[in-house]
């Protein structure tokens, strides 16, 4: 298994290589590049998140290995949530809102055009 997951990661680089070496690309290419990228960032994330609920795989490692792998993914962590945050203001600078308050506002739009 895992070294189906490793050819499948290569072939992902590789991928990913090819959508940073594509010159001018338009909105949806962007998009569609995001969305890959979004999606194999999950896809490791899902992998990683199936070895730390297996005692059976974690006990393979060493504590130098945990905590070279704790350290290295919360270095990666504080930097993509520190990034998350700074794109969800230029959002909300250009008029994104919450699902709460969209979910809201649509409720009340219904409500004072809905009479019964």
């Amino acid at each position: 298994m895992s070294e189906g997951w490793i050819r499948v990661s290569e072939r992902i680089l590789e991928q990913l290589k090819h959508f940073e070496n594509t010159e001018d690309k338009d909105r949806l290419e962007l998009v569609r590049s995001l969305r890959f990228v979004l999606n194999m960032l999950q896809r490791s994330l899902i992998g990683w998140t199936q070895w730390v609920n297996n005692p059976d795989i974690m006990t393979i490692f060493s504590q130098k290995d945990l905590k070279t792998m704790t350290e290295t993914l919360s270095e990666f962590t504080r930097s993509f949530v520190k990034y998350d945050m700074e794109m969800t203001r230029l959002g909300v600078k250009k008029g994104l809102k919450s699902p709460k308050k969209v979910a809201k506002k649509k409720r009340e739009e219904r409500t004072e055009w809905f009479y019964v």
